[in-house]
C-alpha cells in the first residue's frame, strides 16, 4: 500500500494549481493528475485538493464518484484492461475476446490478478466502433482484437510496451470523401478571410450557408453564434465538444487528427465571431492517446501567430484554447452537462433556460459546436457560403460525416450530402441485405427495412452520425437490451424520469427474453417511454427510450412469445 506523505501532498497540489489555476474549474485536471501519480484518489488526496480549492470535501468526493474513470479505492491492477460492451463490439465477437481474456488472467470482468497487475473491466463505447472489439488498456486503445491476440497484449503489458506491435493511434478508415474529408483549403485560409470581415458579416456568411449543428440536435450555427455575439459581457467563451460518446460514433476522432488545423481555425473564427478570448477542447476520456499530440499543436499555432494575442496581425483580437479531458461519463455529450464539467463539477445538465448563449461557462456566454462543425464553418470561410450549399437540402444544408458499422462489407467514415435515402447509404457500405438500421447511435432510432427509402436530414431521420447496420440473423431483442443496459449505465441520475425509467425499460426487455411479458405490459412500457421522451430533463434523457420504443414497433413479431433458453 502506497503511503502518502501530506506535506509532500500539498506541495504537489499547489505545483497543479500553479498549473491549471485555483478556481474550482481546476478540480478535476488537479485530481486526474493526482490518480495518475497515486493509483487512486484516497481520502486524505481529495481532503486536501478541497482545502486547496477552498471547497468542501463531500463536493470532491462527490465528482470522484460521478466519473467512471476516477477511482477511490486502491483495489485496481497496474494495467486496467476496460473491454468495450457496446452494440458495434457486441456484435463484431466481444464474448469470445472477453473469454479468453479471463482464460489468461484467471480472473472474471469486475475482478484484479492477485499480483496486483490486471484488473478487468466492462466500459461502453470507445469510439472504435468500425474496428471492433475494442479495448482500453490504460491510455492505450487496441482495436480488432481477436482471442488469438490477448495473449500478446498481455505479454505486452508485462512488458510495459517496450516492445509492441500494436500502433498507439487507430485512425479509422475513410471509406468515402467528399468536400470537408478532402478539401484544398490551406490552413489558416479561412481564418484570413473571416478576420478581412466585420463581425456581423461575418455571421452573415455562415447564415447564408445554412449550416446546422454537426452533433445531431442540428440547431443554427448562426442563429447560435449571434445570440452569443448579441449578449451583454466582458467574458466570452467557445467551447468544442469533444466528447464523442455516442455508441457507433468516431468519425471525430478522426476530424481530430487529420483536420486539426481547420478545427482550431473555425473555433478562432467563432471567437471573433462572438468576442470571446478563450477556448476550450473538450476531449473524451477514453481519446486520452491524443492529448499530447493536440497540446503540441496548440503551443505550435500561437508560435505560428494564428492563437494568442493579435492573431493575424488583427489589432485587438486574442484568442487561446486550453483542452480539458474529460474522465468518463456520456451524459458530458450533453452542452450543459459538458459545461458543469468544465466547471469541476458533476456533468449533471442543467435547467434550460437560461442557454449557455447567455449563461454558460462561469455564467459567461458561451457557444458549444462539436468538431466537425467547427471544421465546416472553417471550410465556410475559405471557399464561401455557396460552395457549402452546392450539396444537401434546402433544411439540411452540406454533406455530413457518417460512422457507418455493424453488419456490412466496409464499415468506417463515409462523407455524404444530407438527403440521401438509407437505401443509398446501405448500397454504398455494402449492407442491402440489412434488416433495419440504428441512426443516431444508442439514442437513435430503429429504422425497418420497409422505411428504407426515409431520407437522413434534419427535416425527416436526422443524426449526429452514427449508422449501425443489422443484418438479417440479427436478434433485434438483444440489440434493444444492449442499448437499455447502455443507458441504465450511463444515466446520470439526476431526474426520476430516465434514473427509474431506463431501469423499467430494461426489465421490461428481460421479461420478453424469459418468455414472460404480456402484449399489455408491453403497451405500459411503450407508454412509460413516450412519457420519458416529454418529461426527461435533457435531451439525452428524453431520447433515452427511442431505441426500445421504436425497436418494438417494428419488430414485435421477433421479439414477442420467446421460449426461454434453458441450461
Amino acid at each position: 500500500m502506497q503511503i502518502i506523505e501530506r506535506e509532500k501532498l500539498n506541495q504537489e497540489i499547489e505545483d497543479l494549481k500553479s498549473q491549471y489555476g485555483s478556481s474550482r474549474a481546476a478540480l478535476i485536471e488537479i485530481l486526474q493528475n493526482l490518480q495518475a501519480k497515486y493509483g487512486f484518489l484516497s481520502g486524505l488526496v481529495m481532503q486536501e485538493t478541497a482545502h486547496a480549492l477552498d471547497i468542501h470535501p463531500a463536493e470532491v468526493e462527490g465528482v470522484a464518484s460521478f466519473y467512471s474513470f476516477f477511482r477511490t479505492e486502491e483495489k485496481q491492477g497496474k494495467y486496467v484492461i476496460r473491454l468495450c460492451q457496446t452494440i458495434s463490439c457486441d456484435m463484431a465477437g466481444k464474448d469470445r475476446v472477453a473469454q479468453q481474456l479471463e482464460n489468461e488472467l484467471g480472473i472474471e470482468f469486475g475482478e484484479t490478478t492477485k499480483d496486483g497487475m490486471f484488473t478487468l473491466e466492462y466500459t461502453n463505447c470507445l469510439g472504435m466502433c468500425d474496428q471492433g472489439p475494442a479495448l482500453m488498456i490504460n491510455d492505450r486503445l487496441f482495436a480488432k482484437v481477436t482471442p488469438e491476440k490477448v495473449p500478446q497484449i498481455i505479454a505486452d503489458c508485462k512488458r510495459d510496451f517496450v516492445k509492441t506491435d500494436f500502433p498507439q493511434i487507430v485512425p479509422s478508415v475513410v471509406q468515402k470523401k467528399g468536400p470537408i474529408t478532402e478539401n484544398e483549403a490551406a490552413v489558416g485560409e479561412g481564418l484570413k478571410a473571416a478576420l478581412a470581415k466585420s463581425r456581423v458579416d461575418l455571421i452573415a456568411v455562415i447564415r447564408e450557408s445554412n449550416m446546422r449543428g454537426r452533433g445531431g440536435a442540428g440547431f443554427p450555427t448562426a442563429v447560435k453564434w449571434q445570440l452569443a455575439g448579441a449578449a451583454k459581457s466582458d467574458e466570452k467563451y467557445v467551447v468544442c465538444n469533444a466528447d464523442e460518446g455516442e455508441p457507433g460514433t468516431f468519425k471525430d476522432r478522426y476530424l481530430l487528427y487529420e483536420q486539426t488545423g481547420l478545427l482550431v481555425d473555425g473555433m478562432t473564427i467563432a471567437a471573433y465571431a462572438i468576442g470571446a478570448r478563450k477556448g476550450y477542447i473538450y476531449l473524451r476520456g477514453e481519446y486520452l492517446y491524443l492529448k499530447q499530440y493536440l497540446e503540441d499543436f496548440l503551443k505550435k499555432r500561437n508560435n505560428e501567430g494564428l492563437l494568442g494575442s493579435n492573431i493575424l496581425g488583427k489589432d485587438g483580437f486574442s484568442f487561446d484554447i486550453e483542452l480539458r479531458m474529460g474522465i468518463g461519463a456520456y451524459v458530458c455529450g450533453e452542452e450543459t452537462g459538458l459545461i458543469e464539467s468544465l466547471e469541476g463539477k458533476r456533468g449533471e445538465p442543467r435547467n434550460r433556460p437560461p442557454f449557455p448563449v447567455d449563461t454558460g461557462f462561469g455564467g459567461k456566454p458561451t457557444i458549444v459546436n462539436n468538431v466537425e462543425t467547427f471544421v465546416a464553418a472553417a471550410l465556410i470561410c475559405a471557399k464561401g457560403a455557396n460552395w457549402f450549399n452546392q450539396n444537401g437540402t434546402q433544411n439540411s444544408s452540406g454533406t455530413k460525416l457518417f460512422s457507418v458499422s455493424g453488419d456490412c462489407e466496409k464499415p468506417g467514415i463515409y462523407e455524404m450530402p444530407f438527403g440521401i435515402s438509407i437505401a443509398q447509404l446501405l448500397k454504398e457500405v455494402g449492407g442491402e441485405d440489412a434488416k433495419a438500421v440504428q441512426v443516431g447511435g444508442a439514442s437513435g432510432w430503429c429504422i425497418p427495412r420497409k422505411d428504407f427509402e426515409r431520407k437522413i436530414a434534419f427535416e425527416d431521420v436526422s443524426t449526429g452520425g452514427s449508422i449501425m447496420v443489422f443484418g438479417p440473423d440479427r436478434d433485434m431483442l438483444q440489440v434493444a437490451k444492449n442499448f437499455m443496459e447502455f443507458f441504465v449505465e450511463e444515466s446520470c441520475g439526476q431526474c426520476t424520469p430516465c434514473r427509474e425509467g431506463n431501469v423499467q425499460l430494461l426489465e421490461g426487455l428481460e421479461m420478453l427474453e424469459e418468455g414472460c411479458c404480456s402484449m399489455s405490459y408491453l403497451n405500459e412500457l411503450l407508454k412509460l417511454g413516450e412519457t420519458m421522451q416529454i418529461a426527461s430533463k435533457c435531451g439525452l434523457g428524453q431520447a433515452s427510450p427511442n431505441a426500445f420504443i421504436t425497436i418494438i414497433e417494428n419488430f414485435k413479431d421477433e421479439i414477442l412469445g420467446r421460449v426461454p433458453t434453458t441450461v
